[in-house]
């Protein structure tokens, strides 16, 4: 009789590594990023360098030289992280602030818990959230994109903050409305962070990332589901005091955010029931923040409170075992 040999798992192989993985995640940003760079210019694409740069090396020498282990920047997840923290700040911010995000988004929210598998939080939202609370004045100081070779930048606050102001003020968000079109949202924010600019070129990376199946898209429709839902109800209640699903859908860091951040998979649930949960609350917290909390915007705050969640959302709507019922 011959014998039965078992080998270790796993048994199933993929072709997929870490590396291909976030090698197609930077593949899908270089829509918005290339955009970022023809609307905000040199500055965006220095800043760029700089943030990428900075994750890169700061990997590099925590895992050589701190930690005494081979080095992981191979997997290109340092990469994603630099373009993200980029993709998440105004262009007009200055290169030391870059750094800073970047120790915390790398030192802090990453390689302090072990590296890439093992932190609980998206870093480059770390970085992000960071940067807000220390450096508030660099963080929402908006300009208006004057393209590469364009004029002096000129100052002016994103459609969320012009509603968010001018509602404080008084005025009706039909009055406030006049100046934006949506066309405009969709193929050129006016002001906001790199990542805001043009939300077709992060949907084009969105489309691209589902096709290679490298995310899932519940957790992002989810997120735009809730968001437009939220959105529907408050702005059928009160028209002249919120504002409609469209306008935020569009607006804000809202689709950089669904699509790129809370897909991580390090920092999202397991299981498509906790996915659509996870994204859930990311678009109500993020609608509830946008209409009564202190900031215009919200994704950022949403995202990293429903990655505290994950754990409890693994437990509860944990994968069925493989061979039981």
């Amino acid at each position: 009789m011959s014998k039965l040999l078992v080998s270790p798992s796993p048994h199933i192989h993929s072709k997929d590594s870490t590396k291909s993985l976030m090698l197609d995640v930077v593949i899908a940003l270089m829509p918005a990023v290339l955009c970022s760079f023809v609307f905000y210019g040199w500055r965006e694409i220095v800043l760029m360098l700089v943030s990428v740069g900075s994750c890169v090396l700061l990997e590099y020498g925590i895992t050589r030289y701190m930690l005494g282990k081979a080095s992981t920047i191979g997997d290109l997840s340092a990469v994603v992280t630099g373009i993200l923290l980029a993709l998440n700040v105004p262009y007009t911010t200055p290169w030391w602030v870059m750094v800073i995000g970047a120790i915390v988004a790398i030192g802090v929210a990453k390689m302090t818990f072990g590296g890439l598998g093992q932190n609980i939080w998206n870093p480059a939202l770390v970085g992000r959230v960071f940067l807000l609370v220390s450096f508030p004045t660099y963080m929402t100081t908006w300009s208006q994109p004057q393209g590469l070779f364009g004029a002096d930048a000129v100052t002016g606050a994103t459609p969320l903050g012009v509603i968010k102001e001018g509602l404080l003020q008084g005025a009706s968000v039909q009055d406030l409305m006049g100046d934006y079109s949506y066309s405009q949202l969709l193929f050129a924010n006016l002001g906001g962070s790199a990542g805001e600019v043009c939300a077709l070129a992060l949907l084009c990376g969105f489309v691209y990332l589902c096709v290679r199946r490298v995310i899932k898209p519940w957790i992002t429709l989810a997120v735009f589901a809730t968001v437009a839902l939220t959105s529907l109800l408050f702005w059928g209640i009160n028209p002249a005091r919120f504002t409609d699903p469209l306008f935020n859908l569009l607006t804000g860091g809202l689709i950089l955010g669904a699509c790129f951040m809370a897909t991580d998979y390090v920092t999202s649930p397991m299981s498509v029931k906790g996915g659509i949960v996870f994204g859930v609350g990311i678009g109500f917290l993020t609608m509830m923040i946008r209409y009564f909390g202190s900031y215009p915007e919200g994704v950022s705050f949403a995202i990293l409170i429903m990655n505290s969640v994950v754990p409890l959302l693994n437990r509860w709507f944990h994968q069925k075992k493989f061979g039981r019922k």
